[in-house]
């Protein structure tokens, strides 16, 4: 069997003394592993670093071997991520949450979302917010995806301000006032109009509270799991004011509102 894809290295072991075993988030084999031979190399160990992009063909007799990697290097990112912490934070994250997809089983949307996150993973103006929309996205594809279109009490669409944390619906501000201390704030830049110019803390903070709630509950509990070590890191690290705007962290009662 053979293929060629595109994909994003999300990490490599070593494998005797002169191989690695590469994963990938490929764009239509979804996470996918292969042997690479002479990974260890100097060549290639450049290539074969979490974030870089690579074109690759994967051969194997059948389709359930692990099989080999031919690799050839499309965008190396990996020296820009190391100079910044809030990269490192982030692709961590994510690595930890692509590892909880079925191996070998294609999410194109992810991917083409991890693409984009990859261009800005540095960026502390945008990819907090990024990545909590790549949560959301996960979420939708594991089947557990929020509906924050519309208000889950009136099926109006203006001010949405509040989430449900029973349903995953969003609420108005109207219809959610008399239950605020039970609903979680719905960040600016998940409302209608997608990101906003300037997103601080709170909103980022508030944005991984909505994710992590619901990757808890349907995810990493059925599972036996917790969260991730990576992206509680994220989280913390983000939380001292140091991947994304600089604003004073409100009170919980100032957020929701």
């Amino acid at each position: 069997m053979e293929w060629q894809d595109e994909g994003i290295v999300l990490g490599a072991r070593r494998h005797g003394e002169a191989n690695v075993i590469l994963e990938l988030m490929t764009a239509a084999h979804g996470r996918h592993m292969g042997l690479v031979r002479g990974g260890r190399s100097r060549r290639l160990q450049p290539v074969l670093q979490p974030g870089n992009s690579v074109a690759v063909v994967w051969r194997a007799r059948i389709e359930e071997h692990l099989g080999l990697y031919a690799v050839e290097a499309t965008a190396m990112r990996a020296a820009r991520f190391i100079a910044s912490p809030l990269a490192l934070h982030g692709l961590g994250t994510l690595t930890a949450l692509l590892r909880l997809m079925p191996e070998r089983d294609p999410h194109p949307g992810l991917y083409e979302a991890l693409t984009v996150l990859m261009e800005h993973m540095d960026d502390p103006a945008i990819a907090p917010a990024l990545i909590v929309r790549f949560e959301l996205a996960m979420l939708a594809e594991l089947g557990f995806g929020l509906d924050l279109s519309s208000c889950a009490a009136t099926g109006g669409t203006q001010e949405l301000v509040y989430v449900s944390p029973k349903s995953g619906r969003a609420v108005s501000r109207a219809a959610g006032e008399p239950y605020r201390d039970r609903l979680l704030p719905l960040p600016s830049f998940l409302r209608e109009g997608g990101l906003v110019d300037t997103i601080g803390t709170a909103d980022v903070l508030a944005g991984f509270q909505l994710t992590g709630l619901f990757f808890a509950r349907h995810v990493y509990e059925p599972r036996g799991l917790t969260e991730p070590d990576a992206r509680r890191r994220l989280i913390e690290f983000l939380a001292r004011g140091e991947g994304a705007g600089q604003d004073p962290l409100p009170t919980s009662g100032e957020r929701a509102g």
